[in-house]
């Protein structure tokens, strides 16, 4: 899948700039960015559910737009399934077998059974952890090759959560579809993904594989005999400040600014472990965050 220069206003108001990236078969790929960035909009848009103002998706380099067909291979499940709680679960299956002419009705019942689903007349009577699997099931039915989740883990408590990754990470895995993710819980998408798209106000900010994005950037604790000077702030950012002991991440520039750093005679440098949390926060502004 191929995301050409995406733009999206909305009453006039710009939520996508000039979005692109591309989505390799078999992989998973989080989109990642602040309350607002514009997430959900560009996944409703690569689903088709929006029409974009300017640019294209492409599967096999044709155009969602102008071959509806295509859409079979596109799934998208959103944070809320409130839409269809009056619907029963039987009534779901007909649903999605009417619209996907590839839904696997026997793997349906198989995942059904393997997460002890039930069959409910409404699906609003199921907690809001079934309600997430089922979902799910539902998405990997289809047989789509690309499945578009928007916060799949909201709210879930912990061992429904670990069966949700688990299913994610099996079906990518056995079956190559490629899930891409909108969340906010950066720990799970640092366990599952294989590519980061870091939103920042409607544009890409970063697209990395996730493993060179942690190879581009440094984290370490530094303390300094006073408080950190004002020229070495300029070309990092602090994620947290105990006093004087500082937690700094920075592009990995790393002789230039180690230098730096010497040159104010630090009483300790010690480099750390990086996340995604801290490339997130080093990315998107971590001033308001430290106090």
């Amino acid at each position: 899948m191929k995301i050409k220069h995406i733009s999206k206003r909305v009453h006039q108001n710009q939520i996508l700039s000039d979005i692109d990236f591309e989505v390799k078969t078999g992989s998973i790929v989080g989109i990642v960015g602040r309350n607002g960035a514009g997430k959900t909009t560009l996944l409703r848009t690569m689903v088709g559910i929006l029409n974009p103002t300017k640019g294209d998706v492409l599967i096999k380099n044709e155009s969602i737009f102008s071959n509806p067909k295509l859409k079979e291979n596109i799934i998208f499940v959103p944070d809320s399934s409130e839409a269809l709680k009056n619907y029963s679960t039987k009534e779901m299956l007909n649903l999605y077998k009417g619209i996907y002419s590839r839904f696997d009705e026997e793997y349906f019942h198989e995942l059904m059974d393997r997460f002890s689903l039930p069959e409910v007349k409404k699906i609003g009577n199921l907690s809001k952890g079934m309600k997430a699997l089922f979902s799910l099931v539902v998405a990997f039915s289809t047989r789509a090759k690309y499945i578009l989740l928007d916060e799949p883990t909201d709210g879930l408590d912990v061992i429904v959560k670990k069966r949700i990754l688990k299913i994610l990470v099996e079906e990518v895995a056995i079956n190559d579809v490629s899930v891409i993710i909108s969340s906010h819980r950066l720990d799970e998408l640092e366990f599952m993904a294989n590519d980061i798209v870091i939103i920042k106000d409607g544009k890409v900010e970063k697209h990395y594989e996730l493993d060179s994005m942690k190879l581009n950037y440094l984290k370490a604790q530094v303390v300094f005999k006073e408080y950190m000077p004002e020229d070495l702030k300029n070309h990092i950012t602090v994620i947290n400040q105990t006093g004087r002991v500082y937690t700094i991440v920075f592009e990995k520039k790393r002789d230039e600014l180690r230098s730096l750093i010497e040159t104010f005679q630090p009483i300790l440098y010690e480099e750390l472990p990086i996340s995604l949390e801290d490339i997130f926060i080093a990315t998107l502004g971590g001033e308001d965050i430290v106090s």
